[in-house]
């Protein structure tokens, strides 16, 4: 692709180097503001924090003149100039993403999520008609976001505009804090607001209650509150693969899924004629936690399921007893290399894998 011709707005500025944006990283918030959840973290947990806030501060925020110049640049397919928009407002998505803890995925990933939104949001600005890219962009990041809560299979979800509010509640309660340099009381929240007080007490007591399934439960907190609710009977739509037919089938399934969590299916189950990758072998393609691509699995699987009921709604019933007779030549095979000590011809990843 040619280069873009500069502008004469853009020969005032002086050359941008080519910067790489950092993948979505472990960034929680800002160690300068005061918070609950920066004293909730361990110094362990800290360090890369402050290490990756070191490192998205060394690019300079935007002036308006160079937003709207490297805008249009991005624009015209100008590589250099994307990935700089891109690092220079990587301290919004924190900024943002703090809004949003406690709501059952760590800040980490609400970080990871809201980097996706960011450049989405680089990609389709059009300075041209008005606005700021901060203003836009919070959009984006907000929406993926809150896309990623929605979809996690082990969060106690709450209604989206209650989440927003919640969000709302927090980001003027910082802004409070700052102001009157202490906590600032539900009655000074309340009118900051402009809302009655007891709503403030009411999103409090919800937001404390949007815990994650992951939270640990027991005397030991070896087990999670997720161990003792999820569906031991829940199958793998991949368990009872009978051949180039089921195949074509989950394919076409597969087709109705978000791009990342049919991309994360394929590779978890070796789809692709590939091996099966582990959770941490995926996150590394994807830059993402393993925890995360769990989550995005998980998820993926949920549907995949419903599809599949549907579709066994639709068989006939010598369609189904076609399918029982494979089912039961499949086990008897198992049990047969079962006794004598061979390794089980299976498509199923081990149970190791949480499956």
């Amino acid at each position: 692709m040619a280069k873009a011709k500069p502008t004469k707005k853009d020969k005032g500025l002086k050359p941008l180097p080519v910067v790489t944006p950092p993948p979505p990283a472990p960034v929680n918030l800002d160690p300068t503001e005061p918070g609950e959840a920066w004293e909730k973290l361990s110094p362990d947990e800290r360090s890369p924090i402050r290490s990756y806030l070191d490192q998205i501060g060394k690019t300079p925020l935007l002036t308006l003149e160079q937003e709207t110049a490297l805008a249009r640049r991005v624009l015209k397919g100008d590589e250099a100039a994307r990935q700089h928009m891109i690092q220079a407002n990587l301290r919004l998505v924190v900024r943002i993403a703090k809004d949003y803890d406690n709501f059952g995925l760590p800040l980490m990933d609400l970080i990871s999520e809201g980097n996706f939104g960011l450049i989405k949001a680089v990609e389709r600005f059009d300075p041209d008609k008005g606005g700021k890219l901060s203003t836009y962009a919070a959009w984006w990041i907000k929406q993926a976001i809150k896309r990623a809560l929605a979809s996690d299979g082990k969060t106690i979800r709450l209604p989206v505009h209650m989440v927003d509010r919640i969000a709302q509640m927090r980001r003027i309660s910082n802004l409070l804090t700052k102001e009157l340099e202490r906590e600032p009381t539900n009655d000074e929240i309340a009118q900051a607001m402009d809302i009655p007080l007891s709503k403030i007490v009411h999103m409090k007591s919800v937001a404390n209650r949007a815990a994650s399934l992951d939270q640990p439960v027991g005397e030991d907190g070896d087990a999670t509150l997720g161990d003792l609710v999820k569906d031991e009977t829940a199958r793998s739509p991949f368990e009872n693969l009978r051949g180039k037919s089921d195949l074509t089938e989950i394919a076409e399934m597969l087709a109705h899924l978000e791009p990342r969590e049919a991309e994360v299916i394929t590779l978890r189950f070796g789809l692709n004629g590939e091996s099966p990758l582990t959770l941490e072998e995926v996150g590394e393609l994807f830059k993402l936690t393993r925890e995360r691509v769990r989550q995005l699995q998980q998820s993926a699987l949920m549907q995949l399921r419903r599809m599949m009921t549907e579709r066994q709604k639709l068989l006939t019933p010598e369609d189904v007893r076609k399918n029982r007779m494979a089912d039961a030549r499949a086990e008897v095979l198992r049990e047969f290399f079962r006794s004598k000590g061979a390794k089980v011809p299976d498509r199923r990843l081990s149970d190791r894998e949480g499956l």
